[in-house]
């Protein structure tokens, strides 16, 4: 029976540790990418995408540990469906608030090219 659960246990282990590598790679890109966005678009925009942004990777990381905790496959099945219906849904509606806030930032800077 050990060695049936052996497979998972070494998965957790490997899994924790991963998450853990990915979180700090992922903010260091996250706060280069944003310090980018900040300097190219609209305070609007850029203020959507960095919440936008670290909600998605707090969504990951979120997902990556109860991963990383999973008994089983059916588990580790249940886990990553739920968060992959989530985050259709979240990236739906952040997509349409997206493009709201690109065509006002358009809109306005064609009104500074008109005038």
């Amino acid at each position: 029976m050990a060695k049936a659960n052996q497979p998972f246990e070494d998965l957790r282990e490997t899994a924790a540790q991963a998450v853990e590598q990915n979180v700090e790679r992922a903010r260091g890109a996250m706060d280069n990418y944003l310090r980018f966005l900040q300097n190219v678009w609209s305070p609007d925009l850029a203020e959507k995408m960095t919440t936008y942004t670290a909600q998605n990777i707090s969504a990951s990381t979120d997902c990556m540990q109860k991963l990383s905790q999973a008994k089983d496959f059916q588990e580790v099945f249940r886990i990553q469906t739920e968060f992959m219906q989530r985050q259709m849904n979240t990236f739906t509606d952040q997509a349409r608030s997206l493009g709201e806030a690109y065509n006002k930032a358009a809109t306005d800077a064609t009104k500074t090219f008109s005038t």
